[in-house]
């Protein structure tokens, strides 16, 4: 009967029976060691902390994604202020050099459209850049802003997506959408360590 390499420290030890004392078998916490601590395999590692208070990464040093998409779409929502304000401008301009044409003076479709005063338009127009700016202002601050600019920025998501829904309704779709995403990637929460992360 053989009972394997006596010199291989995985066969079976001669006389059949395990280690008793010394050093332990393959596999087995060392004797007298209660189970449960830490004896083999590796260390326990300190807790987890996201951000902060002597976390592994400590507060964000570069912007998360998320605060920089809604930054880029800021700038898109920015882009689409000035072109509306653009048409805008450019409808009332047109109203009134055909409130001047005497062919459609008769016309009574066009009667309609000239009851509507340019000056609303204008000022229509006027709002559409106001609105823009605000959005460039918002996107600019990203850098530096703190709690303060994100909250402004939620605020201007809501309103932007709300005005988008009532009253322009096709044309404001894409403000809409635009706006959720921005004031949902904003309010997560690598978006709040990005803005209330300490400034030197």
């Amino acid at each position: 009967m053989s009972f394997g390499d006596p010199k291989n420290p995985y066969g079976q030890q001669q006389g059949g029976q395990p280690q008793q004392g010394g050093q332990p078998g393959y596999g087995y916490p060392p004797q007298g060691q209660p189970q449960g601590q830490p004896g083999y395999g590796y260390p326990q590692a300190p807790p987890v902390q996201p951000y902060g208070d002597g976390g592994w990464g400590g507060p964000p040093t570069t912007m998360p994604g998320g605060v920089t998409a809604a930054r880029v779409m800021l700038y898109v929502i920015a882009g689409f202020q000035v072109i509306g304000a653009a048409l805008m401008f450019l409808s009332a301009a047109a109203i009134d050099k055909a409130k001047e044409d005497p062919k459609l003076r008769d016309d009574l479709q066009f009667e309609d459209l000239a009851d509507f005063s340019t000056s609303s338009v204008y000022g229509i127009g006027v709002l559409a850049l106001l609105w823009g700016a605000v959005a460039i202002f918002l996107a600019i601050k990203f850098a530096k802003g703190g709690n303060g600019i994100r909250i402004a920025t939620m605020v201007f998501a809501i309103i932007t997506a709300i005005l988008g829904i009532y009253p322009f309704v096709v044309v404001g779709l894409v403000h809409t959408v635009l706006a959720i995403l921005i004031a949902v990637f904003v309010a997560k929460s690598d978006g709040g360590a990005w803005f209330n992360r300490p400034r030197h």
